[in-house]
């Protein structure tokens, strides 16, 4: 499932217009550059929910035939938020367990490494990442199993949650459709210690100001390559 119904407010005056997503890095939407990874990966089966300008999008991608897979979407009246979203969209979403990713997450991470989860000793996965200037406190730390916590006494690094992630259905078990973060289900998850992570060390950046897409742009014209 890509994440695609952000206002992208932050991202203004780039985004008067145009959704997020379909911002361009070197001739190419942040989305379809996601999608390109994925589908590296093995992943030919898509969901992806919007809300803001959502129709730009469905417009751009179709139903994903020429990019050589298979998109469904999920139309969004009113912003449901992650977890919201999701939960909208489980009836689409074939799998028990399915990869989560931000549309708007340029990164070089190997999907093909991430596993499904169990949805019993295991509600999700997360990739982390270190923290950036943006979010110099991060968010979680992982302990010596390889779990994930939030409680900011622990010792350890915190690290940044990345927006890649593999969930399973049950996290959103007996739930509503209804505007709603995903951060609180993770935290009651984690709290169980029912969430795994790992650290990715290679490529991040949360495209989520004009800044940062210039930093992109930057650094995919230097590299010369067609991915990030």
């Amino acid at each position: 499932m890509i994440l695609a119904a952000g206002l992208g407010k932050r991202m203004q005056p780039l985004t008067a217009n145009l959704p997020k997503p379909l911002l361009q890095v070197g001739g190419k939407s942040l989305i379809e550059r996601q999608i390109d990874r994925l589908k590296d990966a093995g992943v030919t089966e898509f969901v992806i929910n919007h809300f803001y300008l959502g129709q730009m999008i469905e417009e751009h991608l179709g139903d994903g035939s020429a990019l050589g897979v298979k998109i469904i979407y999920s139309r969004e009246p009113i912003q449901l938020e992650t977890a919201g979203g999701i939960i909208k969209s489980l009836p689409k979403l074939q799998d028990e367990s399915f990869i989560v990713v931000n549309a708007d997450v340029w990164s070089d991470f190997d999907f093909s490494s991430l596993q499904p989860v169990d949805g019993v000793d295991r509600l999700a996965h997360l990739v982390l990442v270190r923290n950036a200037e943006h979010n110099p406190l991060g968010d979680f730390h992982i302990d010596d199993r390889g779990r994930v916590h939030e409680d900011p006494d622990a010792e350890g690094e915190r690290l940044t949650f990345s927006g890649i992630s593999v969930m399973h259905r049950n996290l959103f078990a007996g739930l509503p459709i209804q505007p709603m973060s995903v951060i609180p289900l993770l935290q009651q998850a984690m709290s169980e210690n029912k969430v795994s992570g790992e650290i990715h060390s290679g490529v991040w950046v949360d495209v989520g100001t004009p800044e940062r897409l210039q930093e992109v742009q930057k650094g995919y014209a230097a590299s010369g390559e067609d991915a990030p």
